[in-house]
């Protein structure tokens, strides 16, 4: 039987930004967030007791929650949510597109999410433990408007 890459495995993926060049730091060891969900409007008729109308609202998404090591300072990601938490808002936020592409053995891609207008809302940075010999990890979390999900042909 041949090996069609089904169930694909988690472990083997790629994160891209809209207008940064290949070498922007974009390896990262943990994505989550990419999740759809169908507000519920609840309408109540006068003189029926017995049940109310559910009725579909707006789509609402997850935030999209990036984990990696945590990298030296300066790089054009970091610069980026540097200068949008630490923002006055003076100025507009740039916001930036991004592509999680799910990988095969091969590195072809299989599925992959186009997140739209995407910017920073948190950085932080994990505990410090002198007691354990881990990574110190930083996760970066972005709001986003929507996404759209395509698969490879």
């Amino acid at each position: 039987m041949a090996d069609d890459g089904y169930p694909p495995v988690s472990f083997c993926f790629v994160v891209s930004f809209a207008g940064a060049s290949p070498d922007v730091d974009c390896s990262f060891s943990e994505v989550s967030g990419l999740s759809i969900e169908r507000e519920e409007l609840t309408l109540k008729q006068g003189g029926e007791n017995r049940y109310s109308l559910r009725l579909p609202g707006h789509a609402k998404f997850s935030n999209l929650v990036l984990k990696r090591g945590l990298l030296k300072v300066g790089s054009p990601l970091a610069s980026w949510c540097k200068d949008t938490l630490e923002s006055d808002l003076a100025q507009q936020i740039a916001t930036k597109d991004i592509v999680v592409s799910l990988l095969d053995r091969s590195r072809n891609v299989l599925d992959s999410w186009a997140v739209a207008k995407a910017w920073p809302i948190k950085w932080n940075v994990s505990t410090f433990d002198a007691s354990k010999s881990e990574i110190a990890v930083e996760t970066l979390e972005f709001a986003y408007t929507y996404f759209t999900r395509s698969k490879s042909s």
